[in-house]
Order: C-alpha cells, then structure tokens, then sequence
C-alpha cells in the first residue's frame, strides 16, 4: 500500500462556515486537527461567506442560492454570525478567506495565495459536505491539488448524502482520512 506523505510547508488546513449538527464535537475535532497543522509548520487557510453592498449587488438573479441571500441583504461581512468560530480563530501566518459562494476557490484569491506560498496539498475540513467542501474539493482537484478530506472534520444535514459524498464520491479526487490519520500523517512527514 503506497504510503501518504505531506510536506509540512507546503500544506494548509482550512475550516469552514456555519454550525454543524454535534457543532461542538466537530469544532474540537477540527481545532485539533488545526494545532496539529499548525505544531507541524503547515498554513491554516480559514475560509468564511460574508457579503459586502457591492457582493449583494452582484449577485444575478439567476443564481438560485445567492440570489435569496443578496435580496434579504443576509451574511453581511460585518455580522457575528459570519465570524470564524472563535474556538477556531486565525493565528499570525493564517491565510484568511472571505468568499461569496459555496467554493472557496471561485470568488476569492485562494489559488493565488496558495501558489505564493508554494502549497500544493489541501486538508478540508467544514460544514456542509454537500455544498462548500464539496464545491471547494472539485475546484481544487481541478486545479491538480493534492486533497485530503477529514471524515470526522465534515457534516452535512443530510446523513445519506453525506455518507455518498465520502463513501463514493470524494475517494476518487482526495484521500479521505480522519483526524486520527491526518496526526498519523502529520507525524510521518
């Protein structure tokens, strides 16, 4: 069985948006994960939606889901309920991400930032599995990202469609693994 490896410095864990059923099972499992990235020397990427007037006003409406948002002038970038969970706040070195749609490559300068700093390798972790970390894991597979998914770091409100999307759906773009294995990998490089 071919062995994974990561090089510290070139890897990033980024976390995701809203509460999640079991929200705090998740969050300790995920601010561990993310010391456990950080103690190695890796990036941590957090990732947060948050609109600003000029976002809402750009938003066609086409777009099925934030058209909704736009309209009702909803996740103002300003408002609490678009803070990265304080149990998971952003350290010095963190690369910080506001964006305006599900994925986390689409509308922001990720990719960029990414490539900056030479970072090939991507530790995904959020809320919901079927919306940002699925949208986040297609547009980073797409770009040639080595992917890892943390199983115990993802949710979703819909159990079966979670269980399709980690069962079948993202074994065949990342490595899904959980945290357990992310410590084990981290320990390994």
């Amino acid at each position: 069985m071919k062995r994974l490896r990561a090089q510290p410095a070139r890897r990033i864990g980024t976390a995701r948006d809203r509460p999640a059923p079991d929200a705090d099972a998740l969050v300790a499992r995920v601010g561990g994960a993310v010391a456990e990235v950080r103690a190695a020397g890796g990036t941590v990427g957090p990732v947060r939606v948050a609109f600003t007037e000029d976002d809402w006003a750009a938003v066609p409406a086409t777009n099925r889901s934030f058209s909704a948002v736009a309209a009702a002038k909803m996740l103002h970038h300003e408002d609490t309920a678009c803070r990265i969970d304080e149990r998971l706040a952003p350290e010095d070195g963190d690369s910080v991400v506001r964006k305006v749609r599900y994925g986390s490559f689409s509308t922001t300068d990720l990719h960029g930032r990414l490539s900056d700093r030479g970072i090939d390798t991507l530790v995904l972790a959020g809320i919901s599995t079927s919306g940002v970390v699925l949208s986040t894991l297609i547009d980073a597979a797409d770009r040639d990202y080595r992917l890892y998914v943390l199983s115990d770091g993802v949710a979703d409100p819909d159990p079966e469609i979670h269980r399709v999307l980690l069962d079948k759906v993202f074994p065949s773009r990342a490595h899904v693994i959980d945290t357990a294995g992310l410590r084990a990998l981290l320990r390994s490089a």
